[in-house]
């Protein structure tokens, strides 16, 4: 088994090529592997560690092409199953030149969605050391958050250490106060919650970063670290009893596209845990993978290798 591990849904995405056009009018796609957990998956292996992926795709072209992606990233697919009763998601994505693009999900009763539990009996966790759980799976339908929530306290049971990352999906929660109780509660699972600041304003009232980190630490004794990404500034880390601080992010020449920030700072920050870094220094690593995936235009193309990580870091300081 892997050393790390993580549950979610892949996607293919077709990301336009057409610059400032909208989805309307755009001709001309490039197509590439997706979705949140998949992007910290593929971009802790580029970084040289084990990862290992769970989901379930259909039997049709997106799910081949989903399992050859994660194949070519040295990404464990032995746990995606596939089936022939549902099929694989896949969304439409802008290219713009600022600000977040627009996208358009198709995604409904997807494979990933009705996720058999009983794989979960399946599981090798022997090797894993960290797994990383989002509220977007929670999200797809009431089946995968009983899965998300069995996984977690599996985890939780085996001394696992867990990150969780709120990936907040407005869309796809019936409401909103529904989607900030269960994620809340998701979060109780998690040994490090990864919000970011807006999402923090959503789920806890407040923007104030020291504030929102008390709200995570205070609710669970399992939840030992808060950091509060804060964008381009970096981010605030808070532990447990002691005094919160903040962590510079990197500053960036030009932002092409925002999808997949948030999930390269998860990639550096895994990654340098499993390297057994400071947390200061996985967090820094986190806000430079962070801001590599800003400059590049599919959700984890901008993900880099170790010498190109040390590259960026060194030339940024």
């Amino acid at each position: 088994m892997s050393e790390f591990l993580t549950i979610g849904e892949p996607m293919a995405v077709f990301a336009s090529e057409d610059v400032d056009k909208s989805l309307v009018e755009a001709h001309n796609f490039g197509k590439y592997a997706a979705g949140a957990e998949l992007n910290v998956a593929i971009g802790v292996s580029r970084l040289g560690h084990t990862a290992a992926y769970l989901s379930s795709v259909g039997d049709d072209p997106f799910g081949k092409f989903l399992i050859q992606a994660m194949q070519v990233e040295n990404v464990d697919a032995t746990y995606v199953t596939k089936s022939n009763e549902y099929w694989t998601g896949f969304y439409l994505k802008e290219r713009v030149n600022v600000g977040d693009p627009s996208t358009h999900y198709f995604r409904k009763n997807s494979a990933a969605a009705n996720y058999d539990i009983r794989n979960l009996e399946k599981l090798n966790l022997d090797d894993v050391k960290i797994a990383h759980l989002s509220g977007i799976f929670a999200a797809l339908s009431e089946n995968d958050l009983e899965v998300l929530k069995a996984l977690g306290k599996t985890l939780q049971s085996a001394g696992k250490l867990i990150t969780f990352d709120p990936n907040l999906r407005p869309a796809l929660w019936d409401t909103q106060s529904r989607m900030i109780e269960v994620t809340n509660e998701l979060a109780k699972l998690a040994t490090i919650v990864v919000p970011g600041v807006n999402e923090g304003e959503i789920l806890v009232g407040t923007d104030d970063p020291a504030s929102i980190a008390d709200f995570y630490l205070n609710q669970s004794r399992h939840t030992q670290i808060v950091i509060v990404k804060i964008g381009p500034k970096g981010a605030f880390i808070k532990e447990k009893g002691k005094p919160g601080r903040t962590i510079q992010g990197f500053k960036v020449d030009k932002v092409v596209d925002t999808v997949g920030a948030g999930d390269g700072f998860a990639v550096g920050l895994i990654t340098g845990l499993l390297e057994k870094q400071t947390l200061d220094n996985a967090v820094k690593r986190g806000c430079a993978v962070g801001a590599l995936a800003v400059m590049s235009p599919g959700d984890n193309d901008g993900y880099p290798t170790p010498d190109e990580l040390h590259k960026f870091m060194s030339q940024s300081v």
